[in-house]
């Protein structure tokens, strides 16, 4: 009993003095019931929207304030000219605008009907929808109480517009997450496994050993699986166009554009993880719990980022995925023109040049 116990006190202590098998066995089970229990809801709050009053009545004014101090909803802007609800959408600075109709107040009271437009970015369909039925609720409970207060029955009609997706496709919101997906898997997991792989076994002594420079032979490894990336992703695009019937409405030549730099970026990170890991299984682990489930959960992929707490929205701040997968969005479902990605191509671009600096630092000649 006692040889035993002896190696199961010599199995803790191995455990122990692995810092990295400590944090996967015991921070990993946090991170996860964070992420699952705030990231993964139905619910959409914090959408932002904007305003088009014609009528600047009682009425809408009232309309207005409930939407304020709903937590659905966030009112960024008090529009003045219906040229600036198209800015906003494709700058994806609003996701909903209300349009009320002019002489609002005055057409319920003669009338007994008013009508309000709900202009909502449908690139995402339950988004859409959910955003929809909030801002339709919202509505019904003014109409009713206006009704009690008058003793008449008044109707407030909403018009709905669903832009960019108005049959509702749940491909248009699906096809830029999985391209986003599929490529962090193909480039940072594979690449991060395939380097790892020559220190298992002993080769990447022989190879750094060999007349070309270290960082030759690294770049090597990464080339076929980018070349792979470049497939997929061809792949997946016309898959998209002539099987899912997704249009690509924006700049083809800016899609590849903004793909280039998200392969670049997931191999950096695919190359930064074999820098500090030593075997398969951990690379696997880091790249699969620490790239691919944030990935999911925290890129916009799946669920809205406007509805998860502050600090998971910054932790999405730092997901290439996230600004890939919004870019393409805008690109491939609104069509916008370049200068509304911008701020997602620089974003990708510092982040490639980090990720390459640091990977350069972290790189070891000598094993």
């Amino acid at each position: 009993m006692k040889q035993f116990l002896a190696f199961v006190k010599k199995e803790f202590y191995h455990i122990f003095r692995d810092i990295r098998t400590m944090l996967i066995l015991l921070g990993m089970p946090i991170v996860q019931i964070i992420l699952f229990g705030f990231a993964i809801t139905t619910e959409v709050k914090n959408t932002k929207i904007a305003v088009y009053d014609l009528s600047k009545d009682v009425s809408t004014q009232q309309i207005i304030q409930r939407l304020q101090a709903n937590e659905y909803f966030t009112l960024v802007e008090d529009l003045q000219s219906p040229h600036r609800i198209d800015e906003l959408m494709k700058a994806s600075k609003v996701s909903m605008v209300l349009v009320f109709s002019s002489d609002f107040h005055a057409n319920m009271i003669h009338t007994g009907e008013a009508a309000v437009q709900l202009i909502v970015d449908a690139t995402d369909p339950n988004q859409a929808t959910t955003m929809t039925n909030y801002a339709t609720s919202i509505l019904t409970q003014y109409q009713q109480e206006i009704s009690t207060s008058y003793n008449t029955a008044f109707r407030i009609i909403p018009q709905t517009k669903m832009l960019y997706n108005p049959q509702m496709e749940g491909a248009y919101n699906f096809v830029p997450g999985v391209m986003g997906l599929i490529l962090m898997l193909i480039c940072a997991m594979m690449t991060s496994i395939a380097i790892v792989r020559e220190k298992e076994k002993g080769s990447m002594e022989i190879l750094l050993a060999s007349p070309i420079k270290p960082i030759f032979i690294i770049i090597s490894k990464a080339v076929p699986y980018f070349a792979l990336s470049i497939v997929n992703l061809i792949t997946i695009l016309l898959l998209s166009v002539f099987v899912l019937k997704v249009p690509i409405a924006g700049s083809l030549f800016l899609i590849i554009s903004a793909s280039f730099l998200f392969i670049l970026v997931a191999l950096l990170l695919g190359m930064l993880i074999s820098n500090v890991v030593q075997t398969q299984v951990a690379a696997m682990l880091i790249s699969g719990m620490g790239l691919m489930m944030p990935t999911m959960l925290l890129s916009g992929m799946m669920f809205p980022i406007e509805s998860m707490p502050a600090i998971l929205q910054w932790f999405s701040s730092i997901m290439p995925a996230r600004w890939y997968i919004e870019a393409i969005r805008k690109l491939m479902i609104q069509g916008v023109d370049g200068i509304y990605v911008m701020k997602e191509f620089t974003i990708l671009l510092i982040m490639i040049l980090f990720l390459l600096g640091v990977s350069l630092k972290k790189f070891k000649i000598r094993l």
